[in-house]
């Protein structure tokens, strides 16, 4: 898809669509919340006020910010509540020191990198495959350049 104007598409028509930049606005939301914790649920809120208000393409990551949100809530319970078991069982304090460092970064990585999926496919004005998918919306990532 070109940015280029063409008689048949007028400039600017891109960024035009119903809801863009509200789902624009969740993904920042969403990655704000690496700082502040608050961020998340009112990037959920608004993502589900969206509701019916977006055309086709942009209801595939208004699925996918809620899916998100509501799979890295219940990811962070179950880390929360496997760290608490651990302490409870009265285990060495490093299995559990080391157990929520690497569960709880590797919830981190996956929020950025679907906020991060998600972010690129918005502005390239692409729906995201598979909104219900458990890891990156169906869009193969890749470290290579």
């Amino acid at each position: 898809m070109s940015l280029t104007p063409s008689p048949h598409e007028p400039y600017g028509s891109l960024y035009k669509e119903p809801g863009r930049g509200t789902m624009l606005i969740v993904y920042g939301l969403f990655l704000g919340s690496v700082m502040a914790v608050i961020t998340a649920p009112l990037g959920v809120g608004l993502a589900h006020w969206m509701r019916h208000r977006t055309s086709a393409w942009l209801e595939s990551h208004r699925r996918f910010q809620v899916r998100t949100f509501w799979l890295g809530l219940a990811g962070g319970g179950l880390g929360l509540g496997t760290w608490q078991l651990l302490g409870w069982l009265q285990l060495p304090a490093a299995t559990s020191w080391a157990f929520g460092y690497l569960f709880f970064t590797a919830c981190l990585v996956w929020m950025v990198g679907r906020c991060g999926v998600g972010l690129h496919r918005l502005l390239a004005n692409r729906p995201i495959a598979n909104p219900a998918s458990l890891a990156f919306g169906g869009t193969g990532v890749s470290l290579k350049g």
